[in-house]
């Protein structure tokens, strides 16, 4: 490590935190001049909207927007050396372009592992305070029932609930069916099917049971019965963004049981858990790009690169988004989805790369 090391790394990391506060600051300004009605109609308290809310949106944007903000420091700190003549006395001096892409790449790391430690562990978790906040105080949903849910709890089981209110954990309408190979063997059907949270189990109300053994069928009728089945309330949530708000175990445990149930969120599920992994490669993506980019001296000083660079940020976010609907609504797999913006944008670093003054 050379003390041009030092002075780059020093220069990157520090445009990265002060364009973050930037970002922070513009975000929540427009944040609360939109939401304010909201606070003050449902009377939200003061504590729960700084650390709740707030605890949870700043995180949430902050890691949504670190590709554009990432790539508008690199610009514009590599500009402005490459305005002030400092890249060229480097370059000439006999070091490589590559060496002197060291202390970005270096940099690049530290923001790397902040951002998945992020992902897998914070973010999460402060996602689960403002979905929390605003599913009361902002959003809430006067109808919360999950309608028409087939699920199978495991190799043998089926089970169909009309509809179920999450307010009150109450199924309406169950039918759960059990299988010996192709053959129903067992058909319970109820009214009502209500969670205990104190037992941990399922209350069937009003419920019959059909037993059928070859040509031989016995029914069995009850008031209630409780029973433990492979299914929790969290099954039925239907608040938006209910995935982003889970850890990696929880959603790791999601994903395994959709592998048997199948109803349908398999996807969702799948592009969470990839874009948490591969996102924060964002870092070297786009600090190759914006090096590569903005170290050539031209005339109008920064302008000129930090305009291509923002339209180039704000480019990739919408590649994702698109992808991501591939990924939705087109079958494309998800773990391909969340690639490919980084593939793209990559190559083009590459590019940018080679072209790039030496």
């Amino acid at each position: 490590m050379k003390i041009i090391d030092w002075y780059i790394i020093k220069k990157y990391l520090g445009t990265f935190v002060f364009t973050c506060a930037i970002f922070t600051v513009v975000c929540v300004v427009f944040d609360v001049s939109e939401k304010l009605d909201d606070f003050l109609k449902r009377s939200a308290p003061f504590s729960k909207i700084l650390f709740e809310y707030y605890a949870g949106f700043i995180p949430f944007y902050l890691n949504f927007l670190s590709p554009l903000i990432n790539f508008i420091a690199v610009i514009f700190f590599t500009a402005k050396m490459a305005d002030q003549t400092e890249i060229v006395p480097i370059l000439s001096g006999g070091v490589s372009f590559k060496r002197f892409l060291w202390p970005y790449f270096i940099a690049s790391c530290l923001i790397f592992v902040v951002t998945l430690v992020a992902n897998l562990y914070v973010i999460p978790h402060t996602n689960k305070l403002m979905i929390g906040f605003e599913n009361i105080y902002i959003k809430p949903v006067s109808d919360n029932s999950k309608t028409e849910t087939h699920m199978q709890i495991d190799k043998n089981t089926y089970v169909y609930i009309k509809s179920f209110d999450n307010v009150q954990k109450v199924g309406y309408t169950f039918i759960m069916e059990k299988f010996n190979g192709d053959q129903l063997v067992e058909k319970l059907m109820s009214d009502r099917i209500v969670w205990d949270s104190l037992k941990r189990k399922w209350s069937i109300e009003n419920y019959s049971i059909r037993t059928v053994n070859g040509l031989k069928e016995k029914m069995i009728s009850g008031m209630k019965k409780d029973t433990t089945l492979d299914m929790r309330p969290v099954d039925f949530q239907v608040y938006d963004n209910i995935y982003s708000a889970m850890s990696m175990k929880e959603l790791n445990s999601r994903i395994e049981k959709e592998k048997i149930r199948g109803t349908g969120v398999m996807q969702l599920l799948e592009l969470e858990k990839y874009k948490r992994f591969i996102s924060p490669l964002s870092a070297f993506v786009l600090t190759l790009m914006g090096v590569s980019l903005s170290s050539r001296k031209v005339r109008g000083g920064i302008g000129l690169p930090l305009g291509i660079g923002i339209f180039l940020s704000f480019t990739y976010i919408l590649f994702i988004q698109f992808s991501t609907m591939f990924s939705l609504k087109g079958g494309l797999p998800p773990i391909i989805a969340v690639f490919i913006p980084n593939i793209l944008f990559g190559a083009l670093g590459v590019y940018l790369m080679i072209k790039a003054p030496k």
